[in-house]
């Protein structure tokens, strides 16, 4: 795979090493800043504010100021303000005397899955944009970035779509219970499966091939490995948490250090090959058209509405997901 996506060369032992320094450091950071509520306001709050002063001053003339990058940045960013929200705000209602916790609020769990499908609609956008106005090659008016549009990008876009309608079990979020382990109190989505994440994580690589090429080796591929190993393992039900931490580390960095994935020695290029982006592409739509079909055969035989109440219940790892709630 990697040799036809990237430039012979590119992914030597050097880039390979840089690869596992930038995954690394995703993984422990999404570790740190979940684990510890202090963290999260420090990195996602914190950090963001002071980092925000320097792009738009200090830093103006070198950090990425197209629409795509900022929303990104920001709306990524303020994902994981809202679920650090969810996760710890609780208090006692001064009138009736009563406990509440934003986690148990409804109108409060609509926003994950709002704010992933915010996120995964900027990305259609850049594809269609792209499929729209650059085939044949060219460079993006707003970004350091040679694309070439085709086909892939309309069926990457249709990837993109299928993946927001297969969103599931919208009220079903909940609280891990806090351990002598792990008290890190993540948000857990049980009816968020392997197999809706495996669709994401290829449509999302898909994308960022035909849109990003320069940048995929390490936003497509390490970005998009280390909340779902983490979702797989240490962080078990909390895969868009870790998504959106991992995400909107990463793009500060970008934002701060532009270089770093542009020029120089820890750039991968693409090879450009459109047999890739087709097959990419038309492997990402073909997952998502798979989960599709599988919900609503899930939807016909349970009765059930898939936004407003959870799907997948009889299955062992939604079971297993479950069981870590309080």
């Amino acid at each position: 795979m990697f040799t036809f996506n990237y430039e012979a060369g590119a992914t030597g032992l050097t880039s390979w090493l840089m690869w596992l320094v930038v995954f690394a450091a995703l993984f422990a950071l999404n570790e740190v800043s979940r684990r510890y509520k202090v963290m999260g306001i420090v990195c996602f709050v914190v950090l963001p504010a002071v980092l925000s002063v320097l792009w738009f001053t200090v830093l103006s003339d070198t950090t990425y100021t197209d629409w795509f990058h900022l929303a990104k940045v920001y709306s990524s960013t303020a994902g994981c303000i809202g679920f650090w929200c969810i996760r710890h705000l609780h208090g006692t209602n001064k009138k009736t005397g009563k406990e509440w916790r934003l986690s148990e609020n409804k109108i409060a769990l609509c926003f994950p899955p709002l704010i992933l499908a915010i996120n995964i609609c900027e990305a259609i956008a850049r594809d269609l944009e792209v499929g729209m106005n650059y085939v044949g090659g060219g460079m993006l008016v707003d970004d350091a970035q040679y694309v070439i549009g085709g086909p892939w990008n309309y069926m990457n876009a249709i990837a993109g779509i299928l993946n927001i309608i297969t969103i599931t079990g919208w009220f079903g979020i909940k609280i891990r219970k806090a351990t002598a382990k792990d008290k890190s109190r993540d948000m857990i989505w049980p009816d968020m499966l392997w197999f809706w994440i495996i669709a994401y994580d290829l449509w999302n690589f898909a994308y960022t091939y035909n849109c990003l090429p320069g940048h995929s080796w390490y936003c497509g591929f390490a970005l998009l490995l280390a909340p779902t190993l983490c979702a797989f393992t240490l962080g078990k039900g909390a895969w868009l948490q870790h998504r959106a931490q991992t995400l909107a580390l990463w793009c500060m960095f970008a934002q701060t250090f532009p270089a770093f994935q542009d020029t120089g020695m820890f750039s991968v290029s693409s090879t450009y090959n459109t047999t890739i982006y087709f097959i990419v592409s038309f492997l990402a739509m073909a997952v998502n058209i798979a989960v599709l079909v599988y919900m609503i055969y899930k939807v016909a035989k349970t009765k059930r509405n898939p936004y407003k109440a959870e799907l997948y219940t009889d299955i062992a790892k939604y079971k297993e997901i479950a069981a870590l709630a309080e």
